[in-house]
């Protein structure tokens, strides 16, 4: 195998721009006066990072673009070194009003994107866990929090990375496997299950 080859093809794909994927906003971190980090869960790249330079100023192409679970296409230009690639271009496509209706909503789709999170790898592409955050946070969009959609969506998540099959396994299996859940299911349970 030639290393010097291999070397340079590196370099050139370093720097360069990525094309577009559809992708939905898992979170959102300043960076500075006027820059985020914005944590993407794409179809084609898996769970990556990106800086969106200039994204708090009044005139940025990035206003009213990013926030958390808007979904739609990006395109981002790889980082020479690290994980932090720059966000070029955003159009959002789906923008889940209706997960700010209530806290509960809102809780719920952000333990839906934490756990996914804390279950991937970053930069492994994983076009099924994508379709499956996509389909939750559509259908929380549209309908009021439920624990059968917070169940529904730990069975599915565990199905997926072959842990378990069972909806009363689905939470125990991913807790086994992951180390622990996001802290704010207590939270969750709390307030869906009088509601259950």
């Amino acid at each position: 195998m030639d290393h010097s080859a291999i070397a340079f093809d590196e370099k050139i794909s370093e720097g360069c721009l990525v094309p577009s994927t559809d992708a939905i906003v898992t979170r959102l971190t300043r960076l500075t006066e006027t820059s985020l980090i914005v944590h993407w869960f794409t179809e084609a790249h898996g769970l990556i990072k990106t800086v969106a330079k200039g994204a708090k100023r009044a005139k940025s192409p990035f206003t009213g673009q990013l926030d958390l679970f808007f979904g739609g296409e990006i395109t981002f230009s790889r980082a020479r070194r690290g994980e932090l690639h720059s966000l070029r271009e955003v159009a959002i496509r789906q923008w889940r009003e209706g997960l700010r209706r209530g806290y509960t909503s809102t809780l719920l789709a952000a333990y839906c994107c934490q756990l996914l999170e804390s279950a991937v790898e970053p930069e492994h592409p994983e076009p099924d866990l994508h379709d499956l955050l996509k389909r939750v946070l559509d259908h929380l969009n549209l309908t009021p929090p439920s624990l059968r959609a917070l169940r529904h969506f730990e069975t599915e998540l565990a199905r997926l990375l072959g842990i378990s099959h069972s909806q009363h396994e689905a939470a125990v299996s991913l807790k086994d496997a992951l180390g622990q859940l996001p802290a704010s299911r207590d939270d969750l349970m709390e307030r869906l299950l009088p509601h259950a």
